[in-house]
């Protein structure tokens, strides 16, 4: 199956902006249906050498690929005749422009659905990956290798991006091939639902990633950042990334929420098309200029609106679900956390009440700023109103206290609040896990690349 894909509920044509409006009220999901899907990257190398895992070799990430479909049932997809991810019940196995594994994970109802779907994963991956000797790390960034080194996914679709993207940022490169995340994906009920979410979830995110910060080790030394992945997104393409400045003015939740987020996509240089199983580069042309007058041969259409959407890197990007993508990649044990914060605080009537109450506050310049301190420092960065450690606390209770009330209990009876546990290890320590990286490699460690692939290794 190719992953270029054409839609049909999608081909149709648009012919004013009140079509690209709707297309985020058709997402629209009562409460009672509400699911949670996450998504997360690994970056891989070989055991040996601790090199970049390549794409095509015999212990490359296309053998890995092969092996999934032949052994054990995955359905190909295809970049023109590259095997480029696997789909298998709901979910789909992918890869990052740099070669990095990603799983997006199916969505669900339950945490205890979410993380035994991961356990499952890993447990595949680890199997599969040890025939090939590949290790794959929970790191927000490559540890070891430079954006020279690792390998280049034969995708249309990045082709394009890294031409475009590189004339735009200058760490944009960076972000494709060396960073991993893991992000978490929330239904929405209506605009208003959709509008607060999204503007609380903006606010909370530095404190969010402050908790997952975890990319201070690069090229081998450590790299001046608790996140270096989240200052890499700073520097990518400052028209489709950040906080979203309109969403922070008094007139989003009063207004239409929907229309101002399609205003602002409208006016975002556009990178492709999908026509025929391939990518039409666009050259940066804006949305809006394309609704207008269409490009040569080419009259926009839903499905493009929808893949033009899917090129938009906010912090907090609306599709036709939420996705929080303010996390670096993390080991094991913090992965089903990250789904499990966001549905507490997002998920209860209280806890966003209480999130209100403790953020709603904060401006766009003292978010901006939390976010750039929070790349450097990490759990040590100061929020606008105290030590971002105890900002991150009362958020994390107030998730907690959210999960209790929803109260999904697995067999033994334990409610999805215990997916927060480690995240209350962290905050007991006071420091970010890239900060502790950081310790453990200039202490213990000596340097030792074998054993940051120990700690790191899913």
């Amino acid at each position: 199956m190719s992953l270029v894909r054409e839609d049909p509920e999608l081909d149709q044509p648009v012919e004013d902006l009140e079509q690209l409006v709707e297309y985020f009220r058709a997402g629209e999901t009562p409460p009672k249906d509400w699911r949670i899907g996450t998504e997360h990257e690994k970056i891989g190398l070989l055991d040996e050498s601790f090199e970049p895992v390549p794409f095509e070799s015999a212990r490359g990430i296309a053998i890995l690929l092969e092996k999934l479909v032949r052994d054990y049932g995955h359905e190909p997809l295809l970049d023109g005749d590259a095997v480029v991810g696997t789909a298998f019940e709901g979910a789909t196995i992918t890869l990052e422009p740099g070669g990095q594994l990603e799983l997006s994970g199916a969505p669900l109802l339950t945490l205890h659905e979410t993380c035994a779907e991961f356990q499952s994963h890993l447990a595949l991956m680890k199997h599969v990956s040890a025939e090939c000797g590949i290790s794959w790390l929970g790191l927000g960034i490559h540890p070891l290798a430079d954006v020279e080194k690792v390998p280049r996914v034969p995708r249309e679709r990045y082709a394009i991006m890294r031409d475009f993207l590189s004339q735009r940022g200058e760490l944009a490169s960076q972000m494709m091939h060396t960073t991993a995340t893991v992000q978490a994906n929330l239904d929405y009920a209506s605009e208003a639902d959709m509008g607060e979410k999204l503007a609380l979830a903006l606010r909370a995110t530095p404190v969010v990633s402050a908790l997952w910060a975890n990319s201070s080790i690069s090229n081998g030394t450590r790299n001046g950042f608790a996140s270096r992945r989240e200052w890499i997104w700073r520097h990518t393409d400052p028209e489709r990334c950040g906080l979203l400045p309109f969403v922070f003015d008094d007139e989003w939740r009063s207004g239409s929420p929907y229309r101002r987020y399609t205003e602002w996509a409208l006016d975002v240089p556009m990178l492709f098309l999908q026509r025929g199983g391939h990518h039409v580069e666009m050259g940066g042309l804006r949305f809006r200029d394309y609704l207008r007058e269409g490009f040569g041969k080419f009259q926009p259409t839903l499905l493009d609106w929808s893949v033009h959407l899917t090129t938009l890197f906010p912090q907090v990007r609306l599709k036709r679900v939420l996705e929080m993508r303010g996390a670096d990649a993390v080991p094991p044990g913090l992965v089903c956390a990250l789904p499990a914060i966001w549905k507490g605080l997002l998920y209860d009537a209280e806890a966003r009440a209480g999130l209100a109450r403790r953020l709603g506050s904060w401006s766009f310049g003292e978010v901006d700023r939390l976010h750039v301190d929070v790349a450097r420092r990490g759990l040590g960065a100061e929020a606008p109103d105290g030590p971002v450690c105890e900002v991150a606390r009362q958020i994390v209770d107030l998730a907690a206290a959210g999960l209790r009330r929803i109260d999904i209990r697995n067999r033994a009876g334990e409610d999805e609040s215990l997916f927060l546990s480690p995240l209350y290890e962290i905050l007991d320590r006071g420091k970010s896990p890239g900060e502790q990286l950081v310790d453990l490699w200039e202490g213990p460690w000596n340097g030792r690349i074998e054993r940051l692939v120990e700690y790191a290794r899913y």
